[in-house]
């Protein structure tokens, strides 16, 4: 039976992360980078698709768990059925700061209360699960897993032997005691590295932690849940490159026993400008500069060829295929990895990318030399291309449309590159420019808009409603106080509202993109209705959803991309970058009173 997402915690080393279960299992592990093949995949299948219990014997009872403050350094608190405890302490050192750059996890058991019988089950899965390694001693404390490119070497001072195709140990702990493991993945044709001292990484990679935390600048409200949060954006980034995952794993589904399962371990264009406001609002500029400079990287190039979304390091070809060996989770199949929306046409990433641009810009990020010449070349795409029909922020697998929020984003592209002109003397064709904007925005209140029910629908020619309209104050496209954009905010809580400020994206009773209808409320356009309703001067009701939104999280501050009410459950990839952006962003606009298109400058 697989474990509910909020029985989910995370360690990571900035490169790549691992989902540990309340129980002390290890369900999920793509070593040595997020989107590489996992070694522990059970969270998609079972045990013997790979995972690491390490836990007391029988049924371990879980009693409580917690990061140390500022860190992700997870502590579990188990019990066993006799009344005896034990504290698991987990963590991925940031690689370089023990010795090179393998990737290691480090677990240290220490005894808490009663003599305690523990037991471990190490099932080391290449590929996917698919791949059964050659395990061999490699001296009286050592074991090594090899299969193909990928090595594992575990270090203990526990005796182990191998059952049924995996590694188990039982060992005793009073309290006091500690006994540790370290696992460290190296390339199979590399000699192994010498391993960690699993003390010293633990109150390294605490120290590191902590060190970054206390660079936060945010001193508002919620300080707690926006510190988790930001924890969490920095555990989702992959630090060699700056680029962020939009999440860690692949094929939890919007919906239990559906088929909506898509691969989220890549970087998407449509964070671009939250990432930034929410690492600038708290202070983390080095983060941000990182961001925008693999951004500038990645979307280099012909502007015809910008895509959605690109791999950790600015990978464009992200080819989708299916595992069928794996049943997926709770049997959502299938489990896919790559992701074939990569290729589709979305014009809103232009406007994300103008807006990322002119923001950075705006706060005062060192210039890049061609950032100016991209945003040329992208505006002048746009001139060329902007009436195309798309396939909407969403990626919706059916028929292109005249998506509302798509041409409200061009017009956001060519408004952007307008202010930048007027504000920071760069050159362009800034006349041609005004007069294009105008007529995107014309034609969008014109075509985009139901004068009978007062509000703008999801496409041209639709009456279906959309939740990435909210975001039409927040961009400048409409003033808050238009009639239109109250409209538009009581007819999304009206229509894809499921209650306590939980929002659709669309509806899906009809799916429009061709699948399986259902699934959950999407936690980001929740944390849209928040602000949104602050915009128009709704505060109270704002502030009631947003302490709504942050007892969704499960006990150790993490949440997925939606979440059902009916079941009172988690949905989606977990964690999700796109919930944890919008925490930070939402806490930011409550605590101060500030607007998000304030952070994007005069009326835009």
């Amino acid at each position: 039976m697989s474990v509910a997402l909020e029985d989910y915690a995370i360690i990571g080393d900035t490169e790549t992360v691992a989902l540990v279960s309340r129980w002390g299992s290890i369900d999920w592990l793509c070593l040595p980078r997020f989107d590489a093949p996992a070694c522990f995949a059970s969270l998609l299948g079972d045990g013997s698709h790979g995972a690491w219990q390490l836990a007391p014997a029988g049924t371990p009872r879980g009693i409580s768990r917690r990061y140390r403050p500022g860190t992700l350094v997870l502590e579990t608190l188990l019990g066993d059925d006799h009344g005896g405890t034990v504290r698991v302490i987990d963590v991925m050192p940031p690689r370089g700061l023990e010795r090179g750059h393998n990737p290691d996890v480090v677990r240290v058991v220490e005894g808490v209360t009663g003599r305690v019988t523990m037991s471990m089950r190490l099932t080391m899965r290449f590929d996917y699960g698919s791949v059964v390694p050659w395990v061999s001693r490699r001296g009286p404390h050592t074991l090594q897993a090899v299969a193909g490119p990928d090595a594992l070497q575990l270090t203990t001072p526990v005796a182990m032997h191998g059952e049924d195709m995996a590694t188990v140990a039982e060992f005793e702990v009073g309290p006091g005691d500690r006994v540790p493991f370290v696992l460290t993945w190296h390339p199979s044709h590399e000699a192994p590295p010498t391993p960690v001292d699993a003390e010293v990484a633990i109150e390294h990679a605490a120290r590191w932690w902590q060190g970054w935390s206390q660079q936060s600048t945010y001193r508002g409200e919620w300080a707690e849940p926006v510190e988790r949060s930001l924890i969490t954006l920095k555990a989702l980034t992959y630090a060699p490159t700056g680029g962020i995952v939009a999440a860690p794993t692949t094929s939890l589904p919007e919906h239990l026993g559906g088929t909506r399962n898509w691969d989220y371990r890549f970087v998407w264009l449509r964070d671009a400008t939250f990432t930034l406001q929410a690492l600038m609002l708290a202070g983390y500029r080095q983060e941000a500069l990182a961001w925008r400079d693999w951004l500038l990287r990645a979307v280099a190039g012909d502007p015809a060829k910008l895509q959605i979304m690109y791999g950790i390091a600015g990978e464009r070809r992200l080819t989708e295929m299916e595992l069928p060996w794996l049943p997926g989770y709770e049997n959502s199949a299938p489990v896919r990895i790559g992701n074939g929306a990569y290729d589709q046409f979305q014009l809103d990433v232009y406007g994300e990318v103008m807006d990322a641009m002119h923001y950075a810009r705006r706060t005062g990020m060192p210039p890049s030399a061609d950032a100016w010449s991209l945003q040329r070349a992208f505006t002048s795409h746009l001139e060329e291309h902007w009436d195309t029909l798309d396939h909407g922020i969403w990626e919706m697998r059916g028929p292109k449309h005249a998506f509302t929020h798509s041409r409200v984003m061009v017009w956001v592209a060519l408004d952007r590159a307008v202010k930048t002109v007027e504000q920071s003397g760069l050159d362009g064709p800034v006349d041609r420019w005004r007069r294009l904007r105008d007529e995107v925005h014309a034609e969008v209140l014109d075509q985009g808009f139901d004068a009978d029910r007062n509000t703008f629908t999801q496409h041209y020619g639709s009456s279906a409603l959309d939740a990435s309209l909210l975001l039409i104050p927040q961009v400048g496209f409409l003033p808050p106080e238009d009639p239109r954009v109250h409209g538009t905010v009581a007819a999304i809580e009206r229509e894809l509202g499921l209650g306590d400020g939980l929002v659709l994206r669309y509806p899906t009773t009809d799916s429009p993109d061709g699948l399986p209808p259902g699934e959950g409320a999407f936690l980001l356009c929740s944390y849209w209705l928040v602000d949104a309703l602050a915009m128009i001067g709704r505060r109270d009701d704002a502030r009631r959803i947003f302490e709504h939104l942050l007892t969704l999280r499960n006990d150790v501050g993490l949440l997925a991309e939606e979440y059902e009410p009916a079941a009172g459950r988690l949905l989606g990839n977990f964690p999700q970058a796109f919930s944890h952006l919008g925490l930070v962003a939402s806490a930011y606009n409550l605590g101060t009173g500030r607007r998000p298109v304030d952070e994007r400058g005069e009326n835009a």
